[in-house]
């Protein structure tokens, strides 16, 4: 379901094209039942003690300290679960192409945590209204996933919550290009899930996940958020999941997190 249609390819030009990276091998995981991916479930999820890691290739970028962490600046974002009769899906926004920060790319609704915000979760509440309209009484929270640390220096916390019934889009088209909904299931079958590296003019490279739909591409921080949910729903199921869950071979790490709950209303 989209709320907006795509602009053309050619308004949406970036500094490279993520789509076409070279493709690296990665370790298959295991895929998730059918019952982890219904609403019942990940609210129960939350609700109890789940030992689980983050994704082990970006485990670093999960660990706080340091000058990156200092200087960074403070943001959140909704991951915004919506119950359809196919079942569950996520809904996305395409951020504008002039905007300076991912321009065109595509993102959960979010941004800077303001003085005036009580923490993440009021940020992603308003930051929400404000891009698409969806008013805070049409967003039920389900909890919060670990702070991730991006290459553009932002500590982003996501919050997870559904939409309730009744809620309408109303996109800010200075900001928002686009809003669209993906099934939770394509997002969480980890054979869709490609890893690609990324090489730049200086010969530094750095990887980042992406996860192909119809039209769009969804990569980098929003891809590896995505690869966390499915991580923690993972751990919440019992699944033996590999400990260097990235590329193959033995030079990725991993990292302890967790996650707070919202008590049921």
């Amino acid at each position: 379901m989209s709320y907006r249609m795509p602009e053309p390819d050619s308004r949406r030009t970036a500094s490279f094209d993520p789509q076409v990276q070279p493709v690296l091998p990665s370790v298959p995981l295991p895929a998730l039942s059918p019952e982890c991916l219904r609403l019942d479930y990940i609210r129960e999820a939350f609700q109890r003690p789940v030992d689980w890691q983050v994704e082990p290739l970006f485990a670093q970028a999960f660990a706080p300290g340091g000058p990156s962490y200092a200087q960074a600046r403070q943001a959140a974002v909704l991951m915004p679960l919506v119950q359809r009769e196919a079942g569950l899906h996520v809904l996305f926004t395409r951020r504008a192409a002039h905007l300076h920060h991912h321009a065109g790319q595509i993102s959960f609704p979010g941004g800077r945590i303001e003085s005036s915000d009580n923490g993440p979760v009021a940020a992603a509440l308003r930051e929400t209204r404000e891009e698409i309209g969806v008013e805070r009484r049409f967003v039920h929270l389900i909890g919060t996933q670990p702070t991730l640390l991006t290459t553009t220096g932002f500590l982003m916390t996501p919050v997870v919550g559904e939409l309730l019934p009744g809620f309408h889009i109303q996109a800010d088209e200075a900001e928002v290009a686009e809003v669209f909904e993906v099934p939770l299931a394509v997002l969480l079958d980890p054979g869709r899930h490609v890893l690609h590296r990324m090489e730049s003019s200086l010969g530094h490279g750095r990887c980042y996940f992406a996860i192909p739909w119809e039209s769009h591409f969804i990569w980098g921080a929003t891809a590896i958020l995505i690869r966390n949910f499915y991580h923690f729903l993972a751990a919440a199921q019992g699944l033996a999941v590999p400990a260097a869950a990235g590329v193959l071979d033995d030079r990725s790490a991993s990292g302890p997190a967790g996650q707070a709950a919202f008590p049921r209303p």
